[in-house]
């Protein structure tokens, strides 16, 4: 059987070819049947990676373009010249469905392999490169001129195959030493100026576990991993069972909070329903900084325990006491929308003395959790009329009053005990300075069965 090739096919009406759209070629693609054999199902899995290269190559290609149609269109509508080409970025992140951020660095790097790396973006037409790798290299160029820049890429020539069979890393260290040749300068300016750019990143992973990340300059970098390895294997030729990895991480931990738990001063605020906590209801909970956590998750770390692995080797409670100090803040919510409409003023904490006092509440309480009976707010006794109750007695100074109200109830310091009467003033005692005397005023308060754990179990 002869053998066709693509350019034997020659159509016999171009309106048909014309009229094709990616979303036909879409459609095609959909409709073809899975190969049978192994081999076949590798053959066809390398031409649809051809395929994606040569579609980003030409997603690429109409960036630019679109770029350049965008900037005819804005400056004869007499836009300044520095704000020609405004809004592409997002546009094109829109249309591939990315943040605008990322669609900002998708129309960099079309412009750097259709202008100035020719060789790069054949490479990726032909599928002897893909998009990240060309990035890679678009990426490890870019302090150099356009003019460097295209020397680099003609030096390298991905496109004649000098790069088939290497990764990543082989791929970044050839494109740096080219890099280095022509412009050494500019390739040590920009090392110096990175070294700026260290950070600590935080970003959420799955099953309540998290990647920080910390940019450093290599020196420190790999100091602080040799560090983290040597105390890592003095603890498994010790006999410690943990994996190494889980080392490494709770000693960074340890270290970076002076606590083995990692909790040291630091307010985690969990937010969930009394459904949730008190019921043991399904609903998650939710961490501010992270996102949703699942119910049972959020109650076990309540509790002090290890929460499954998600504090990293947690501190265990010490002298009956747990390893967190739980505040508890109520927050009123409106039952149509879910908006926030009031929230208590004062967090409350009930240490071990005073939580023998509460009644039982119940098997799905933690022991570090109790709740304080609070009258509902309603008509006759508004939410802000019932915070009022419940401020700290309003102390002022003696001068700030009006001379009527001078000499009622003055306060003076007086010996430990109950006093029905206050003291009368002795001759020969000298008097307070006037600005050291304050006179207490405070509205009666309800008597409540919580009263003597409010005083000492709030924190403003």
């Amino acid at each position: 059987m002869d053998v066709i090739q693509a350019h034997d096919i020659v159509p016999a009406d171009p309106a048909p070819a014309s009229a094709a759209t990616v979303a036909t070629l879409a459609r095609i693609l959909v409709g073809l049947p899975v190969p049978v054999s192994p081999a076949d199902l590798i053959t066809e899995t390398r031409q649809l990676e051809d395929l994606k290269s040569a579609l980003a190559a030409r997603q690429a290609r109409h960036a630019v373009a679109f770029d350049l149609l965008q900037r005819r269109e804005q400056a004869d509508a007499g836009m300044p010249a520095d704000e020609l080409g405004a809004g592409v970025g997002a546009q094109l992140a829109l249309a591939r469905r990315e943040s605008p951020a990322k669609g900002g660095r998708l129309l960099g790097l079309a412009k750097a392999l259709v202008t100035e790396m020719p060789h790069t973006l054949a490479a990726l037409e032909t599928g002897q490169l893909n998009e990240w790798r060309a990035t890679l290299l678009v990426r490890e160029t870019a302090c150099l001129s356009a003019a460097d820049r295209a020397a680099v890429d003609d030096e390298l020539a991905p496109d004649a195959g000098t790069l088939d069979g290497a990764g990543d890393r082989s791929i970044v260290a050839a494109a740096r030493a080219a890099a280095y040749r022509r412009d050494p300068r500019s390739v040590t300016q920009r090392a110096a100026h990175a070294a700026t750019e260290r950070h600590v990143s935080f970003r959420p992973a799955p099953d309540t576990m998290c990647y920080l990340t910390a940019l450093l300059p290599v020196a420190a970098g790999v100091a602080m991993h040799a560090a983290l390895t040597r105390h890592a294997d003095s603890l498994r030729s010790g006999g410690d069972e943990r994996s190494r990895g889980q080392l490494m991480a709770d000693a960074l931990v340890e270290r970076t909070t002076g606590k083995a738990g990692g909790i040291s001063g630091i307010e985690i605020q969990l937010v969930m329903t009394d459904r949730t906590l008190f019921q043991a209801d399904s609903e998650p909970a939710r961490l501010p900084g992270y996102g949703t956590v699942p119910a049972g998750w959020a109650r076990t770390l309540l509790e002090g325990a290890d929460a499954g692995g998600a504090s990293g080797g947690a501190d265990q409670p010490r002298d009956g006491e747990p390893a967190f100090r739980t505040w508890l803040r109520r927050l009123y919510t409106a039952p149509s929308t879910g908006d926030l409409v009031g929230m208590d003023s004062r967090a409350r904490i009930f240490p071990p003395r005073l939580r023998r006092f509460h009644p039982d509440p119940g098997p799905h309480l933690p022991d570090t959790l109790l709740r304080r009976p609070h009258p509902a707010p309603g008509p006759h006794r508004p939410l802000a009329q019932r915070r009022n109750h419940h401020q700290p007695q309003r102390r002022r100074t003696l001068r700030s009053l009006q001379p009527h109200q001078r000499n009622t109830r003055l306060e003076r310091p007086t010996p430990a005990g109950p006093q029905t009467h206050p003291p009368t003033h002795h001759p020969h005692r000298p008097r307070l300075p006037l600005h050291r005397t304050t006179i207490a005023r405070s509205r009666p308060r309800p008597p409540t069965s919580g009263s003597t754990m409010d005083r000492a179990g709030r924190r403003g």
